[in-house]
């Protein structure tokens, strides 16, 4: 594995090693010993996954104290467009988002920090997305931020979100967490 930083602090891109031989392929998403060595935090609470169809927008999620994480975001199969926004008020690059498009084929992890919102698109049928997070979910302390609220360009017209996704705030009036 290898890490590469991003202009938003904190937010890791994780190039995880791929195997193939005659039987398909092993990729390991998950070493202690590489996250304590690159100082990121390894206590994992919960895990799961999603499986999306063509043009399902999922975020922008997080999570308010005392349930906030660091997340880890990896793709399982297919393609999606990922969103990471930075909504720590004292960052430098409070309001920005980073967004990378993810195939199944050239496997990298995301690192999300804590004060981040974490969404994607998903650009094909049968999308699967697995998360890893240092805490488990909070009915009450789970928050989110409208899709469209932020300046993402998403490419695409009609968008299949659901409506606790649609309920959401506009960035502009997000209470101050982080």
């Amino acid at each position: 594995m290898k890490i590469v930083n991003t202009f938003i602090e904190d937010l890791k891109l994780i190039y995880i090693n791929k195997f193939p031989d005659t039987r398909g392929s092993f990729q390991k998403v998950f070493n202690i010993d590489f996250f304590i060595e690159n100082k990121l935090e390894t206590n994992i609470k919960e895990s799961y996954f999603t499986i999306s169809h063509k043009n399902v927008i999922r975020g922008m999620h997080f999570q308010v104290p005392p349930y906030e994480h660091n997340k880890l975001v990896y793709l399982n199969r297919g393609s999606i467009s990922d969103v990471v926004l930075d909504i720590r008020t004292n960052s430098s690059t409070y309001g920005k988002y980073f967004s990378i498009e993810l195939y199944d084929y050239k496997p990298i992890m995301i690192y999300v920090p804590i004060g981040c919102a974490h969404g994607f698109l998903s650009l094909e049928d049968n999308t699967m997305v697995s998360y890893m997070q240092t805490s488990v979910y909070n009915k009450e302390c789970d928050q989110g931020i409208l899709w469209n609220s932020f300046g993402m360009t998403w490419n695409i017209a009609n968008p299949i979100i659901s409506p606790r996704d649609l309920s959401f705030d506009t960035l502009n009036n997000l209470k101050a967490f982080f």
